[in-house]
């Protein structure tokens, strides 16, 4: 499955390079341009699932850019990024269309997780399956699927797969994954998720990309190297 694509228009460079960095590393394909004008000339020869709009930007301000997209794919969704709180500004970016609106600064977990909540009401995320480096998950299935090989999971494995893909180049403690995946936080479970966790790096191992790294006494990070 190809990842979802984003377009992301930021004219602060900082931030905007912040935004794309995070949000490739949650697995999006993400493609940054800083003004309006820019932003639109990408949008006509490429498709994108959802589009991240600062409203403050040169040459064409992220409401004008929003009505040209909305104009040429009305079931784009996107967001307005912007340092603006005005009443008028939300109601204006609402009436165009917008499926969000959120004012800076602002976390950026709580942006994923909006992204992730418009994708879902969009029909667009595909919860099913999610790509780990050469790999697919096909999470209903128990299947792992690489370029040149096919392995069949356990229910286990692949709730435990899926758990570290969504949270790839994050410290995920034993305690949390013990409580997420088993249900408990206990000393004999935790021997049993370190057997299934060394599984899934021989499962992973011909994909140098990725390792999962154990961190002495705290508990994993699955680590995925970007393009």
């Amino acid at each position: 499955m190809a990842k979802t694509r984003i377009l992301l228009a930021e004219d602060d460079k900082d931030l905007g390079n912040v935004l794309a960095q995070y949000l490739q590393l949650q697995g999006y394909d993400v493609t940054l341009v800083r003004d309006g004008n820019e932003g639109w000339s990408v949008f006509e020869v490429s498709e994108f699932e959802l589009c991240i709009l600062d409203v403050m930007m040169p040459y064409k301000d992220g409401f004008e850019l929003a009505e040209q997209i909305h104009h040429k794919s009305p079931k784009t969704p996107f967001i307005f990024l912007t340092a603006k709180g005005l009443k008028d500004d939300k109601i204006k970016g609402l009436k165009l269309g917008a499926d969000d609106y959120i004012c800076k600064p602002f976390d950026v977990d709580e942006l994923v997780l909006r992204i992730q909540n418009i994708l879902k009401r969009t029909g667009i995320d595909d919860s099913d399956k999610f790509e780990l480096g050469e790999f697919t998950l096909h999470y209903n299935d128990l299947r792992l699927k690489g370029a040149n090989t096919e392995l069949a999971l356990t229910t286990k494995e692949a709730k435990l797969l899926k758990y570290f893909i969504r949270n790839q180049n994050k410290l995920i403690k034993r305690e949390d994954i013990l409580v997420e995946i088993w249900g408990e936080n206990d000393y004999f479970l935790g021997r049993s998720m370190d057997v299934f966790i060394s599984r899934l790096r021989k499962f992973l191992q011909h994909d140098t990309s990725i390792s999962i790294e154990t961190i002495r006494g705290v508990g994993y990070i699955l680590k995925v190297k970007l393009d």
